[in-house]
């Protein structure tokens, strides 16, 4: 059996009530739900530290945060640590993370088991962000969410197709700052169901219209790019 290719996303701060995958009405994701009918959808999935930093470190370590001691969002990753990309290069993978990192910076913090790797500095910004890209800053014009898929389909084209590949492609969006894309700023103007607020029984509509904008915008990459990685896995 041949080692198959593996291609993982991460939206940052994405509830599953912005998907309508999960029938919560808020929003349309065509493109993500897509990825859903032909895959699977995790109705029930739980974590023991839900904040970005130590989330982050146990996806790549696959330890809980007392064994790889990132326990606050101010608390860097020991870079020597296994992680799943040494793993997967150990086994013949070509690797690379493109995005968003925020598990710390320079040489002891900074990605390791990539053979490829472009991040964003702390949280990143929207609009031409910096990257730290194998060490040295670069920075990037346009808007985060295309810069981040248009690397990843960079590499993807250039990689050897010799070999597998693992990819983890890490978008900064919706997190705030909410920044949305020109294109999107007109979306969400019609009067949209809003969930009530935990802590005040009330709508809180302007953030769920921030919230909005990305959620389509990360639907709408996937749509436009959701054919052109498919030819990767052929």
């Amino acid at each position: 059996m041949n080692a198959p290719n593996i291609i993982f996303i991460m939206a940052d701060d994405h509830a599953a009530k912005a998907i309508s995958a999960y029938g919560e009405g808020i929003n349309k994701t065509p493109n993500i739900d897509r990825i859903a009918n032909e895959g699977v959808r995790l109705n029930h999935c739980y974590v023991t530290n839900s904040i970005c930093t130590p989330s982050r470190a146990a996806i790549l370590t696959g330890t809980y945060n007392h064994v790889n001691c990132v326990t606050t969002l101010n608390t860097p990753i020991d870079n020597r640590l296994p992680n799943v990309a040494k793993h997967l290069q150990y086994g013949g993978y070509q690797t690379a993370i493109i995005g968003k990192w925020h598990l710390g910076e320079g040489k002891e913090h900074e990605p390791t088991g990539f053979d490829y790797w472009s991040v964003l500095p702390g949280q990143g910004d929207y609009f031409d962000p910096q990257f730290i890209e194998m060490g040295r800053e670069v920075e990037e014009k346009g808007y985060a969410t295309d810069i981040i898929t248009n690397k990843c389909i960079n590499w993807l084209s250039s990689r050897n197709k010799n070999q597998p590949f693992f990819l983890m492609c890490h978008h900064k969006a919706p997190h705030r700052e909410w920044e949305p894309h020109p294109k999107n700023r007109k979306l969400y103007e019609e009067d949209i169901k809003v969930p009530e607020s935990k802590q005040t029984k009330e709508p809180d509509a302007a953030k769920l219209v921030l919230f909005g904008f990305y959620v389509t915008k990360i639907s709408q990459i996937t749509n436009e790019r959701i054919f052109k990685w498919k030819r990767f896995f052929r």
